[in-house]
């Protein structure tokens, strides 16, 4: 597959113990909207665990994957505002984040629920796509996408990561959206046992933005 299309920025994360109205506050009165202020940015959406290792997972789908290394975002990551340093540096647990190509999307709608698989090598992407097609017979997936790792080594330590103390890292990952819960947790189950080396997550989706709508008034 060629990597041309849109990129992905993927990120996993726990919140540390209490601190979850903290950070709903900062997403929600915040990041959202900063992070679709930066040129290039298209669309982000966030989610909670129904169940999984990681308690939250967003991602913003960007123009191309160099948007996530343009001089514009690597100016914000290096100057947080106070809430996000705050954030980055007392909150944010168990940091799981990756700049990454979209190599296929299937379907064009999204759904309420998402379950995510993350593979720490190198997935095999004809047959993760051979999946996507199977599962998209099924009226009850809204759609699907598969990303792939863009190289580490080219991006830069940013003060948000220093704040973290570093992060995380996947080789890849796919992504399926459901309509129902029900369905989600069936998928859950049958990618848990399809992909015993991935990390597995259900999610229900909490907020998302579009670049539009980020500046409605």
């Amino acid at each position: 597959m060629t990597n041309t299309g849109p990129g992905i920025l993927t990120i996993w994360n726990d919140a540390a113990p209490g601190r979850d109205a903290d950070f709903n506050i900062w997403f929600q009165g915040e990041h959202l909207e900063e992070r679709l202020a930066v040129p290039g940015f298209l669309y982000g959406r966030r989610h909670q665990a129904i169940s999984g290792a990681s308690g939250y997972f967003n991602f913003y789908l960007v123009e191309s994957p160099a948007v996530l290394t343009s001089p514009a975002y690597i100016e914000r990551l290096n100057n947080p505002t106070p809430m996000t340093r705050m954030i980055m540096a007392d909150i944010f647990k168990n940091m799981n984040r990756t700049l990454c190509h979209r190599t296929l999307r299937r379907g064009a709608m999204r759904g309420a629920y998402a379950v995510t698989v993350r593979f720490n090598d190198a997935p095999d992407e004809k047959a993760l796509t051979i999946l996507l097609d199977e599962l998209l017979s099924d009226t009850n997936i809204a759609s699907g996408e598969i990303w792939t790792a863009v190289d580490a080594a080219a991006q830069p330590l940013t003060q948000e990561e220093k704040l973290r103390g570093g992060d995380r890292k996947i080789k890849g990952a796919l992504m399926v959206d459901t309509l129902r819960q029900s369905e989600a947790e069936v998928l859950g189950a049958r990618l848990t046992k399809q992909f015993p080396q991935g990390e597995v997550g259900v999610f229900r989706v909490l907020c998302q933005l579009g670049h539009g709508e980020a500046f409605a008034t």
